[in-house]
């Protein structure tokens, strides 16, 4: 059985990433990037579905972990009855392949390690071939399954039906390294290469990746880990973001609510993008946008609202036959068909994205620009049309609150864009249909029975997407209306002290079962409280949702109050980024209140 979901940790090259278990196990990896096919994947079923166990052959040895600072390279202490030793877990950055390194330290005294490797690719789908090749120097063992092939270098490893295993001695002072190198299979082994330097200039890049970094003083520690995690998760080459590391591990245990995150979501990718330019990473904006304008380069009327790493349009969602799934949580999906979805959101977001980019320096191309007057035109065209919603309901397409909010938040991006940066566009008729738009979203999406705006027109309900009304300047935090929301969202949605999205039970998603609190949702509740003077509300809510990262600071998406577990896709990149908009809140509110103090002093 897989261990809870906040026992892995992640290493990763900013092309793919592998989950490192406590007891030294990597449970899933898929290579080369995050949306390849597993070859290891007993976190969506049992060891047999393929992992790579390093740890002392002690059964009572204990482990400590955590990252070198400013790095995902992973630290892990073990301490056994007869010694101590160290393994370090990396991928090594900059070197345009796919390798695992897994170095063993000996710290004191003489430790027994054991090695259990089970390769399973496509899914569990394929065992594959395996040889043993002495010849390339040293011991070395290579895996061919279709196309994927796999060489690993270190101790012999010694074939057991269908696994591979080796036991090996280390003493203090002495250093092995194992290493995993993926490879075409229809190409030669690619050679050696020297540890040392790997490690050396992987902490070097992280760190100096890190160093751009401005966080505030409070809750500085885990918003810098949330942004090497937002860093983590987007794809060097291409500049697309990815939404989780993982697939189908469930909202809920045993549920069928299990999704595959591996993908661009444009609006999760246009949020990480508006907070790494907020904290000193301009520079990842010309990247992104580069990867925006080649994805949806085109028709506007054919935009997804996802796409793959390199822009991918098909994303044809199955279930996949070979993996039961995370504690028999079924089905296990790869892909998504939500990218068939229209989410008229997505166009808020992501010209918000684009207006901050441009805000911190990045220059308009005839291209970029003239890209977003389309989608500006497509708002224009579409902006009455109902939708699937922020969280892609599976059911009827209905006049959300939230996607009407977005929509006018695009054409204020428009409008700022003309008046405030020079470019051209019909700035009047965007103006006039804005406020056409205010007009609605205050008078259809507003219930006065409730004194609250509602899930979607005449629903009667709330959705905590209505907590970023605030976020995009459509209302104050502390005018009467959304004061009211706020209210009702905390009596309708709050599940043992944090936020559900909506309310499951109403059907209006079209899917069986339930789901856990949602940590983003809670997260823009502390950012509301801080910006409507409820600051230790907002640092009180603040400080739990902070308390439910694992040891080396990551989230998923969920949290199982009663079970004390996370729950959903890990890590998840909307979840640390709200996290760091939270913590912004807070900070900012901080000074305000500070500031406030301080002029009431030289008043009197």
């Amino acid at each position: 059985m897989p261990l809870n979901i906040e026992d892995y940790a992640l290493i990763g090259d900013t092309h793919t990433g592998a989950l490192v278990g406590r007891n030294g196990s990597i449970d899933w990896l898929c290579l080369p990037r995050f949306d390849s096919a597993s070859v290891f994947g007993a976190i969506l079923g049992s060891e047999d579905h393929g992992r790579w166990l390093l740890a002392p052959a002690d059964s009572s040895a204990t482990a400590t972990r955590d990252y070198l600072p400013d790095t995902f390279v992973l630290s892990t202490r073990w301490v056994t009855q007869s010694g101590v030793v160290e393994v370090t877990d990396f991928m090594p950055h900059g070197d345009r392949r796919a390798d695992i390194v897994r170095r063993v330290r000996g710290i004191s005294g003489v430790v027994e390690m054991r090695q259990d490797l089970r390769m399973r690719f496509d899914y569990a789908a394929a065992i594959p071939w395996v040889r043993q090749a002495p010849h390339e120097g040293g011991n070395a063992l290579i895996a061919v399954a279709g196309p994927d092939a796999l060489v690993i270098r270190g101790p012999r490893l010694h074939p057991n039906d269908h696994f591979h295993s080796a036991e090996f001695a280390i003493a203090e002072g002495e250093t092995v390294d194992i290493v995993m190198t993926w490879y075409p299979a229809h190409r030669q082994p690619p050679e050696a290469k020297d540890v040392d330097a790997q490690l050396e200039h992987t902490i070097g890049w992280w760190r100096d990746w890190a160093s751009s970094s401005v966080v505030p003083a409070r809750y500085a520690s885990i918003v810098h880990r949330s942004l090497l995690v937002l860093r983590a998760l987007t794809h060097e080459d291409t500049g697309g973001i990815v939404a989780a590391a993982t697939t189908s591990l469930p909202e809920q245990i045993g549920g069928g609510r299990n999704w595959d995150y591996r993908y661009v979501w444009l609006r999760d990718a246009s949020l990480t993008l508006d907070v790494l330019i907020g904290h000193g990473f301009a520079s990842e904006a010309n990247s992104w946008r580069n990867w925006l304008l080649r994805a949806i380069a085109g028709d506007p009327a054919d935009v997804q609202i996802m796409y793959g790493l390199s822009g991918e349009r098909r994303l044809t969602e199955w279930e996949v036959p070979t993996l039961p799934g995370y504690r028999n949580s079924s089905p296990v999906r790869v892909g998504n068909d939500a990218y068939v979805q229209y989410q008229g959101d997505i166009f808020g977001e992501v010209l918000r994205a684009l207006e901050n980019a441009r805000v911190a320096g990045v220059k308009e191309t005839d291209f970029s620009w003239s890209l977003q007057r389309a989608l500006l035109q497509f708002v224009e065209d579409n902006w009455r049309r109902p939708d699937n919603g922020i969280w892609e309901i599976r059911g009827p397409e209905r006049e959300f609150t939230h996607s009407r909010v977005m929509l006018w938040s695009a054409l204020d991006c428009g409008i700022r864009a003309v008046r405030e940066h020079g470019l051209r566009g019909p700035v009047s008729r965007w103006v006039k249909l804005r406020d056409e738009l205010a007009e609605e979203i205050h008078t259809r999406g507003f219930d006065e029975t409730i004194g609250s705006y509602t899930q979607y027109y005449g629903s009667g309900t709330v959705d905590a997407s209505l907590l970023q009304m605030v976020q995009v300047g459509f209302i104050a935090a502390d005018d009467p209306r959304m004061l009211g929301t706020v209210a009702r969202i905390e009596s309708e949605l709050m599940q043992d002290g944090l936020l559900a999205r909506y309310r499951t039970q109403s059907g209006v998603d079209g899917l069986a079962g339930g789901e856990h609190p949602f940590l983003a949702c809670s997260f823009w509740l502390v950012e509301q409280y801080a910006a409507s003077h409820r600051l230790a509300d907002a640092t009180e809510l603040m400080d739990r949702l902070v308390s439910y990262s694992n040891d080396v600071g990551l989230l998923s998406e969920e949290y199982d109050v009663q079970g004390k577990r996370l729950v959903g896709n890990f890590p998840q990149a909307l979840s640390h980024l709200a996290l760091v908009r939270a913590a912004d809140a807070i900070d900012a509110a901080e000074k305000r209140t500070t500031q406030q103090a301080a002029q009431t002093r030289h008043a009197g």
